[in-house]
């Protein structure tokens, strides 16, 4: 299980960057995949976290437009860049990835949260994901 929570931990940190370079994110993973061909420093990118990464990118407009929809008071915007990140992945994870269970998902957002945001986050990310999940049977679609 460690293994997955290091794909988790790279797919959310390319996110993150592709967020704050205004890249898509299939670029940037692109990126981190010649970076660990090249430098012994860039960490490996597991197949999970592809899956992960391009799993969210075929969902990415919808996923934003739940994000948009649930969270009460916040938009995207106004969200710190570490949560709407997480968010992305954890909702693209509860809703898209079935053979993960749903407490696993909101757990591992739980604790990205915790180590890259505020003190005031892992609440938010745990509440918003679990909006999600409690709707999770209306919310996939195409």
């Amino acid at each position: 299980m460690a293994a997955r929570n290091k794909a988790r931990k790279r797919a959310f940190q390319i996110l993150f960057e592709s967020d704050q370079r205004g890249a898509p994110v299939r670029t940037v993973l692109a990126d981190w995949m010649r970076l660990a061909r090249t430098d012994d420093r860039q960490p490996p990118v597991s197949e999970y976290t592809m899956q992960l990464v391009e799993g969210y990118a075929e969902q990415a407009e919808r996923i934003d437009d739940l994000l948009a929809t649930y969270s009460v008071g916040w938009t995207l915007d106004r969200m710190p860049v570490v949560d709407r990140n997480v968010l992305r992945l954890g909702a693209y994870e509860l809703i898209w990835e079935d053979d993960v269970p749903d407490a696993v998902v909101i757990d591992e957002a739980v604790q990205l949260a915790k180590e890259f945001s505020t003190d005031e986050s892992p609440a938010f990310v745990n509440g918003l994901l679990g909006r999600l999940k409690d709707l999770k049977p209306t919310l996939r679609r195409s």
